[in-house]
């Protein structure tokens, strides 16, 4: 890959790889895969200091939030620059390991919906829009492209590092 992670949204665009992001959206091999994992193993940590599974889903959850508000404004032409978030403080500040996994699958689920649901009233012309979000600025398609590469960014630390 020619980003890292700490590349941040290019990084995640490249996650995406070729793969059209609606089909990607839309896909239910993911929810497949985290429906797979019981109550149980959802609070497995790989490492100490490591986030577990119900707060790595948790994340991905509170990052679609953020990226598709941040893609509304984008899209109605909102010329604001929107600030980037600390992951580490959304997190040191969640519930997620008291929750049930289930509410948490159904939250992210809830959440998946809605953003494709949104999707789908974005124009052509929307998608081409830009909008600056933190040191990125990049079109509405790129900022959706970039969300659901982050998604395959997490299922694949989860294939690799929680489930293997």
């Amino acid at each position: 890959m020619k980003y890292s992670v700490n590349d941040g949204f290019p990084y995640y665009i490249e996650c995406a790889g070729d793969q059209n992001y609606m089909d990607l959206f839309l896909s239910k091999e993911n929810m497949k895969l985290l429906h797979s994992i019981n109550e149980e193993k959802s609070t497995y940590r790989y490492a100490p200091g490591k986030w577990s599974i119900k707060q790595i889903l948790g994340h991905i959850t509170d990052h679609e939030r953020i990226m598709i508000y941040r893609i509304l404004r984008f899209s109605k032409k909102d010329p604001t620059l929107l600030p980037g978030y600390d992951q580490n403080v959304f997190m040191e500040n969640s519930r997620f390991d008291e929750l049930p996994y289930k509410q948490l699958l159904a939250d992210f689920e809830n959440v998946r919906n809605a953003s494709i649901s949104f999707i789908h009233t974005l124009s052509s012309e929307q998608l081409k829009l830009t909008g600056k979000a933190w040191i990125f600025e990049m079109t509405v398609e790129d900022f959706l492209k970039a969300t659901i590469g982050h998604e395959v960014h997490h299922i694949e630390i989860i294939k690799e590092r929680y489930l293997a």
